[in-house]
């Protein structure tokens, strides 16, 4: 089945599919290794990793599709990549969906927001005109080369007037031909049951350690009717607490004996990377 394919039929599933995010490619292989069906190409984790940066719009496209390759070549699993709001008017959308079709998404994800967008967990976020965005689904839409691409519509409208609006936004974005909507930042139970329940299209939601939006885990979410769950930057989070508290205890002690716990061993990290599988073509041609 083409990873396209794979991901349609998580969303039509609607059973609240845990999908983490990954900024690169070695993260992106441990979630296959775990047995996640899918994995989030992370905007915000390629801000922060990879450019040691806030997520306020400073990657750009050929970025994020670089990124997406790496992860494409490394795990079999669907990639739902963030394409933030596009990169621009709906010109520049159809740039992006080829160039992120190309480059191994099955997902990919567009916003609302005005450019340059903020972290969905920021204040002081603006929306564009629904017309605008319409335009912009349309085009995403138009420009895809396989039907079973998955194009994603998130409103961060909630943040702005209010969860009715955003209802109102992710209907539209889909009947202007979204296969899913988003709707970011929801801040309470009740605002999480009404996404699914009030909205036709498959949905989103995206828990934040530290966000605004409650962590009711997947059996809950699956229940409202939710298709995915992204844990967007968790890894990132976990990567680097574990690495301020090895570096604190380096610099203090000049040994790693106290935090070996927190390392993964010489082989967990061989394993996680295949070297197993090149030191099998190594033998095979004979290098």
């Amino acid at each position: 089945m083409r990873s396209t394919s794979k991901l349609k039929e998580i969303m039509e599933r609607r059973a609240a599919i845990v999908v983490p995010g990954a900024a690169n490619a070695m993260f992106a292989r441990a979630i296959e290794d775990l047995g996640f069906e899918a994995v989030y190409v992370t905007g915000a984790g390629i801000a922060n990793m990879e450019l040691g940066m806030p997520d306020i719009g400073l990657t750009t496209m050929t970025e994020v599709a670089e990124i997406v390759a790496r992860l494409a070549s490394g795990v079999s699993i669907p990639i739902i990549a963030d394409a933030d709001t596009g990169f621009g008017n709906p010109l520049n959308i159809v740039r992006t969906v080829r160039t992120f079709e190309r480059a191994g998404a099955a997902g990919i994800q567009i916003e609302d927001q005005i450019f340059p967008k903020k972290c969905g967990h920021f204040a002081g976020k603006e929306v564009i005109p629904i017309g605008e965005m319409l335009d912009k689904i349309r085009a995403a839409v138009d420009a895809r080369q396989d039907s079973d691409l998955q194009i994603i519509a998130r409103t961060d409208i909630r943040a702005v007037e209010g969860l009715d609006q955003a209802i109102e936004r992710a209907n539209a974005f889909f009947e202007a031909g979204a296969d899913a909507t988003f709707i970011e930042a929801p801040i309470s139970v009740d605002e999480l049951a009404r996404i699914p329940r009030e909205i036709r299209a498959p949905q989103i939601a995206n828990i934040v350690y530290g966000g605004k939006t409650p962590d009711l885990g997947r059996a809950k979410l699956a229940e409202m009717g939710f298709s995915i769950v992204l844990y967007a930057n968790a890894v990132l989070q976990a990567a680097l607490k574990a690495g301020y508290d090895v570096l604190r205890a380096l610099k203090k002690d000049g040994t790693l004996q106290s935090v070996q716990e927190r390392l993964a061993s010489f082989e967990e990290r061989q394993r996680a990377v295949g070297k197993h599988d090149w030191d099998a073509l190594e033998a095979r041609y004979r290098i």
